[in-house]
């Protein structure tokens, strides 16, 4: 994680670090002084490096007062022993700023290299947003019909919008949404993050206005008796139900983990695992096997990676985090579950086909 940002000299000088104790200190994108990571908990820590400067070789020493549970940061940077800035950074500003100096790797030309410049280039260019969108809006004409595609599309445009609306609440850079066909849709942005907090927000907003979507569509359906609300309340549930599955890259990976290597004790690992198996066991029961196998496999792939958590740069969730994020995700799953059960109970056989999916 980012855990300074200040300038020296005129250019950036930017600190990442991990809670396992590495850091690694960047003055104008190259590398001035590195902490290997350490059992200690040391909180006074002190960077000195020398820099051939316009004024000759100085000497600068970055000096950190730092606490991680709760996290304060209080830092002065001196030069020849004259202090020239300082200050101090909480949680809330780890959480509310994005890393923006992004070190840049040594690149060796190569076949690989060019292939993936050029898809970036293409990436970037506006032209592929409409070739996707129209490649998705062909493909979902074949699979249903031109209308419900287009609507189809609208709902996975709704749903990337919620993750865009949670980049751009934390401040980061977005390029947009990218469609897919018969895969769904991408909301990238051009920022990395600082902290779990960040991690969970903007991978669950995406299935939460999923959820007020279908919703919404319910409600017309009600109130109109339209069959086509009634097919996108019920398919746009189950695209964002699997969007919410723990298996990364999909968005219930990034939370579950956020969540579970967020637990510093064997005791909250345990009470994970617990968790997972009732999952499993529900989903069993109530005739959702599909749901229940996938649960099973995202709760050991993130069991076999939670001994890693410590060398991540991600601020992990405190307590009421971690409650407030597993009541969240709790709260949109059985939403999504109850809008595909209300369908699945009316006894048509359109309607009541995602749930068989879930149950096959």
């Amino acid at each position: 994680m980012e855990l300074l940002r200040a300038e020296l000299f005129g250019r950036p000088l930017r600190l990442e670090g991990t809670m396992a104790g590495w850091q690694q200190l960047y003055w104008d994108h190259n590398v001035v002084s590195q902490r290997e990571a350490t059992a200690s908990d040391e909180e006074d820590i002190q960077h000195v490096f020398e820099l051939q400067t316009e004024q000759g070789l100085v000497r600068v020493c970055v000096a950190l007062t730092l606490r991680w549970k709760p996290f304060d940061l209080r830092y002065e940077v001196t030069v020849n022993g004259q202090k020239v800035s300082g200050g101090d950074r909480s949680l809330d500003n780890l959480a509310r700023e994005t890393p923006t100096e992004i070190v840049p790797e040594k690149k060796q030309l190569s076949l690989v290299g060019l292939a993936s410049l050029g898809f970036k280039l293409l990436k970037s260019a506006k032209v592929i947003k409409v070739v996707f969108a129209g490649a998705s809006v062909a493909a979902y004409s074949w699979l249903f019909s031109f209308q419900f595609a287009l609507a189809l599309i609208g709902c996975l445009v709704f749903h990337e919008y919620g993750h865009i609306r949670a980049m751009k609440y934390f401040g980061m850079k977005t390029k947009g949404i990218y469609l897919i066909p018969f895969v769904g849709g991408l909301a990238l942005g051009d920022n990395k993050i600082n902290t779990r907090w960040q991690d969970v927000v903007i991978s669950i907003m995406g299935p939460s206005f999923g959820l007020l979507l279908s919703l919404l569509c319910l409600l017309l359906y009600l109130l109109t008796g339209e069959m086509i609300f009634a097919g996108l309340a019920a398919f746009n549930a189950l695209l964002n139900l699997f969007n919410l599955l723990p298996i990364l890259p999909l968005d219930g990976g990034h939370i579950l983990k956020s969540i579970s290597f967020s637990m510093d004790s064997r005791l909250g690992i345990t009470l994970c695992a617990i968790a997972a198996a009732g999952g499993v066991y529900l989903s069993y029961e109530f005739g959702l096997a599909l749901l229940g196998f996938m649960l099973l496999i995202g709760s050991v792939e993130i069991l076999v990676e939670w001994k890693s958590r410590h060398q991540s740069r991600l601020y992990p969730l405190d307590f009421y985090g971690q409650i407030f994020s597993i009541t969240w995700y709790l709260v949109t799953v059985l939403g999504l579950i109850g809008v595909l059960w209300y369908f699945a109970g009316t006894g048509d056989e359109m309607l009541g086909l995602p749930l068989k999916v879930l149950q096959s």
